[in-house]
């Protein structure tokens, strides 16, 4: 038996004023805290697309919503969101550009990760994302199969990283991937919480300019379902 998965993609919202009314106190302060509108709206889209896309999956309302992003190291709430009440649903979410992204799945460990590819792949970022195997293969390639190839790499590594829920704990060259042109796949992980045996990755599609992938900790297959709104 295969394992649902539900991905969520949106814009930014334009403005804030129609939905800020969405979030809890918890949400207002993290909202508040941003610097730059351009983040504070890509948070409040994220939160807006989470309790739209949880209440689809739970057959509910997405006032009904309610999330606990309390970090289990230190207490404060930029966590990984959890639906109060609701252990049997997880989700990841995650943004980058014009892009907002949210997984879910029935309780399954998952990890979504989305990147736009319109930065520099520069030596440095990819001598510290990428170990010496996946360094050689994307030496193979011509420069610009090389910077998809890279970008490609970097999200499938971070949805990986995300559905552990230890985030930047696991070295991003402690992973080991299959090579570019291959299908999606974790080979080696110096860390225990990643198992080849017991993960499942997959590549997703947020559109031109973007590379995304979804992990989920499980043996089984993955089905995907992509869906795109607005607000």
């Amino acid at each position: 038996m295969s394992v649902a998965c539900e991905v969520w993609w949106s814009r930014p919202l334009a403005s804030a004023d129609d939905h800020l009314h969405t979030l809890d106190d918890t949400e207002r302060g993290r909202f508040n805290a941003y610097r730059q509108d351009a983040d504070k709206l890509r948070f409040l889209t994220g939160r807006l697309l989470a309790r739209t896309a949880v209440a689809r999956w739970l057959g509910t309302t997405p006032e009904a919503i309610a999330f606990d992003a309390t970090c289990e190291d230190c207490g404060k709430p930029h966590g990984r969101p959890r639906v109060i009440g609701h252990d049997d649903v997880a989700l990841s979410l995650s943004h980058s550009g014009a892009r907002v992204g949210v997984a879910v799945t029935a309780g399954m460990s998952v990890g979504l990760d989305v990147e736009a590819t319109s930065r520099r792949a520069a030596g440095d970022l990819i001598t510290y994302a990428l170990n010496d195997t996946e360094r050689a293969a994307l030496a193979q390639l011509a420069p610009d199969d090389a910077a998809a190839a890279f970008f490609t790499y970097w999200a499938r590594k971070e949805a990986l990283m995300k559905a552990t829920g230890r985030g930047l704990k696991i070295p991003l060259r402690s992973i080991t991937l299959s090579a570019p042109g291959e299908p999606a796949r974790l080979v080696a992980a110096d860390d225990a919480a990643l198992d080849p045996a017991a993960t499942t990755l997959l590549d997703v599609d947020p559109g031109p300019g973007y590379r995304a992938a979804v992990a989920v900790l499980t043996d089984k297959a993955v089905d995907i379902t992509e869906r795109w709104t607005s607000f």
